[in-house]
């Protein structure tokens, strides 16, 4: 696959040529739009809005647009000579561990490669420095078109990959996805919730498969074969309920988890574990009242 940019990387003084690769690659599904009366292809003609010319790929060229509406032609030669220091190079900044970067900060990521045989030994030394170190290098690079970019450079095996990442005031606060409302949850409850996460185990990324795009394509073959499109298998009892009930809920989903795996039944239920600690948050105060007037009427009870 084609490198989309090639330039410097600097470690130190330490200068090593680079050139940037795609790490991933899409499997999603691609639909063409058709007329539905003779399913002729719709296709996008580009023309000019001021002589109606039909242009091809070599006649167009960028603009930036003005607030007043004026448009600034900017050639592709003018992009590549902009006085940046990191539009041929990736400049590092400094170094911290992934684990300090915000999950929503990660965009794609791409392979760098050596750009010839004498940057292998300063890219192996960056590679096992930072994999020694325990760290990634975050450094700043230009794409044409596409404006400055930040990345993260880490060890990944015998490669060093970047993981553009978005910049830290492009990130939204969290403030809005966090519960408004009072949260009381019991040992039992958290216990049973730790129970399932033990039962269903680890994840195997190597076994993850996209069965969207799967169905898609056993629906194109049927139809294109002339044959009847496979039949959705719908499990038994589907359909989205109200969990009423934390602790059955989760010991259901945990005796179904370790069925699954060919393991017995949970041997402990809920009832039968020892009694719970203080509940890990405070209990509404509506709880506590209720309590305290039950404790007041057992002792008038025992007092008569």
């Amino acid at each position: 696959m084609p490198p989309i940019w090639s330039g410097t990387l600097t470690f130190g003084l330490v200068s090593i040529p680079i050139r940037m690769e795609p790490a991933t690659h899409s499997h999603k599904v691609a639909f063409r739009q058709i007329h539905r009366e003779d399913h002729g292809r719709v296709k996008y003609r580009k023309v000019c809005e001021e002589d109606g010319a039909r242009l091809q790929p070599e006649d167009i060229g960028r603009a930036y647009e003005a607030p007043d509406g004026t448009l600034v032609p900017i050639a592709d030669e003018e992009l590549d000579d902009l006085p940046l220091p990191t539009a041929k190079t990736i400049e590092i900044s400094g170094f911290l561990e992934m684990a300090d970067v915000p999950a929503e900060m990660f965009d794609q990521p791409y392979f760098l490669a050596p750009a010839a045989p004498g940057a292998d030994k300063p890219y192996v030394l960056m590679r096992e420095a930072l994999a020694r170190a325990g760290k990634a290098a975050v450094g700043k690079y230009a794409l044409r078109g596409s404006g400055e970019a930040l990345g993260l450079i880490h060890p990944q095996g015998d490669v060093l990959v970047v993981h553009r990442l978005r910049w830290p005031d492009e990130l939204r606060p969290a403030g809005d996805a966090v519960p408004t409302g009072q949260v009381d949850l019991s040992d039992e409850e958290l216990q049973a919730a730790l129970d399932y996460i033990g039962a269903v185990g680890d994840v195997d990324m190597q076994e993850m498969h996209d069965e969207y795009a799967e169905a898609v394509r056993a629906l194109v073959l049927a139809k294109a074969e002339d044959k009847a499109p496979p039949k959705p298998a719908r499990p038994e009892g589907e359909g989205a309920e109200e969990v009423t009930d934390l602790m059955a809920a989760l010991q259901a989903a945990t005796d179904k988890a370790r069925a699954d795996r060919g393991e017995e039944a949970a041997v402990h239920r809920m009832a039968d574990r020892k009694p719970a600690k203080k509940t890990a948050k405070k209990t509404s105060a509506k709880k506590t009242a209720g309590k305290k007037t039950a404790a007041k009427k057992t002792t008038r009870k025992r007092a008569g």
